[in-house]
């Protein structure tokens, strides 16, 4: 028995319907032959500045198209049962698979299997990126994959090998060896800005090789997939079969890889996501040298610094990453950077938040060194890290064991009722363990539950409520509105700014 998909694009969800239409309109110059009765016709006067624009606006694609649509692939891959047998017996998913791939296919991209041996078959996009045969698709396209098969745009086709993966960028080398040169692409060596052209090529629904165009929507883009997310949204519509395939500037050089769509309806809706090709060269010259890639790893749970956080360090501006917790043994920690600490440059290159910390040591190479710019107790500090592979996942969570004590030690203006944690099961021996919450607290509006673990407010370790109130007097007797409390939970250790009006 056989089965048939189309790898899909990722789909984000939202509440929201949006509709967008993608539309590519030639532009053109107006004389205009009215005026007064002693004029026979009204010249239009163009800016230097605007002739330049008007002639560097494309008419049309047709010359583009022609140039690049040869070194776009379709990707067909076939999956038996030797790779189902894998599947988790609730969803039939794929063990290991990252929680945004997790979600994705539990929504949409999924055949449900039935017991007994099948066939799975699926089609997607690619593109040659040297004329030896190595192309560029999505790690969804080709995970699993017993066989892969492509056809080049004169209908010819080969057989393919995969030369490596990276779950974490969803992207995939594969390498097609034959007696012959292919038509190949090349990456942009600038990213697009908001409004330019852009033109998707790929093989939508199996139909073969299909062109879209439209503009830039925004960049930076975090649909929630991974922890690497830095999408460019375009309007060019992408559809099922489109995934792994090229987005074009007007050069023709490849400005991303078709990767998601935001769709309600299983089909475009003018809101798809690329991966950038900044990333994609750095990730597929890993993948052409050692098969797969090792992401840095620098050791440390961060988190986005507020408006409230950043006016209770005394920062001007809310950018930069706040580090919540170094872990034990990690770079981080041997070159010495502390809790409370905001990370604000990589080598020079400012980090606007957390995320974009993410983003930028995970491209890196493991065991390179890298000088971290930073704010400690206020004062700016730079250091030396020498960064280190992302260790095997760990399971490790916290332990989240009822309080078996109430609490007498209530600050009803607070919102909370604490208890030593060294006397409250799994809460550990350090801080002050949240055991009530009054849900209209200030407390509970920033997110602290019952069950979460005060270690230090305003940098000093608390042991008992009085401690807490000190704390907050302090801060507010120094003119401070906001101060920070670090809290454990369940799902590691962070930030909260709380307003010392409230205390």
């Amino acid at each position: 028995m056989t089965g048939n998909t189309e790898p899909t694009p990722r789909k984000v969800l939202t509440p929201r319907r949006l509709t967008l239409m993608a539309s590519v309109a030639a532009l053109g110059l107006a004389v205009v032959a009215v005026g007064p009765s002693n004029f026979s016709t009204v010249d239009h006067w163009i800016e230097p500045a605007q002739a330049a624009d008007a002639a560097h606006a494309p008419t049309g694609f047709a010359d583009l198209v022609e140039k690049v649509k040869p070194a776009v692939i379709s990707v067909r891959v076939k999956i038996d049962q030797t790779v189902g047998s894998g599947l988790t017996e609730n969803n039939n998913l794929p063990e290991g698979l990252p929680p945004g791939m997790q979600k994705f296919f539990q929504q949409f991209g999924m055949p449900n299997l039935p017991h007994g041996r099948q066939v799975i078959t699926g089609e997607g996009s690619g593109f040659f990126i040297s004329p030896d045969g190595y192309a560029v698709t999505n790690n969804h396209v080709v995970d699993h994959a017993k066989t892969v098969e492509v056809k080049t745009d004169d209908g010819a086709s080969y057989q393919a090998k995969v030369i490596g993966t990276d779950p974490k960028t969803d992207l995939a080398l594969i390498k097609v060896d034959a007696d012959k040169s292919f038509a190949y692409v090349k990456f942009a060596e600038q990213a697009p800005r908001v409004g330019d052209w852009v033109v998707a090529v790929g093989n939508p629904f199996g139909l073969g090789g299909t062109v879209t165009a439209g503009i830039v929507s925004a960049r930076g883009r975090d649909i929630g997939a991974g922890t690497y997310d830095d999408y460019i949204q375009i309007d060019a519509p992408i559809n099922k079969g489109n995934s792994g395939g090229p987005a074009f500037n007007v050069d023709g050089d490849v400005i991303g890889v078709n990767t998601a769509i935001f769709s309600p309806s299983g089909g475009s809706v003018g809101i798809g996501f690329d991966i950038p090709a900044s990333t994609a060269k750095l990730v597929v010259a890993q993948l052409k040298a050692h098969g797969h890639i090792d992401h840095a790893y620098l050791g440390v749970q961060v988190q986005p610094v507020t408006t409230d956080i950043a006016d209770s360090l005394g920062l001007k501006h809310a950018k930069g990453a706040l580090v919540a917790e170094p872990m034990p043994d990690s770079p981080a920690a041997k070159a010495g950077i502390k809790a409370g600490d905001v990370i604000t440059a990589v080598n020079g290159h400012s980090v606007a938040n957390s995320r974009d910390l993410a983003r930028t040591i995970g491209m890196m190479t493991p065991g390179s060194k890298v000088s971290i710019d930073l704010l400690h107790n206020g004062e700016p500090k730079t250091l030396s890290v020498a960064l280190a592979k992302v260790p095997e996942e760990q399971s490790a969570k916290a332990a989240t064991g009822a309080p078996e004590k109430s609490a007498s030690n209530a600050m009803p203006r607070l919102g909370l009722a604490l208890a030593p944690a060294s006397e409250v099961a799994g809460a550990g021996n350090e801080g002050l363990a949240v055991v009530g919450v009054d849900p209209n607290g200030p407390a509970a509006a920033r997110g602290v539950q019952t069950g979460d673990v005060i270690l230090d407010i305003g940098g000093k370790a608390v042991a008992k409520a009085s401690d807490v109130r000190g704390a907050l007097h302090e801060a507010r007797a120094s003119g401070k509105r906001d101060v920070l409390m670090r809290v454990k939970s369940a799902h590691g250790t962070r930030f909260v700014a709380l307003p010392v009006g409230k205390a």
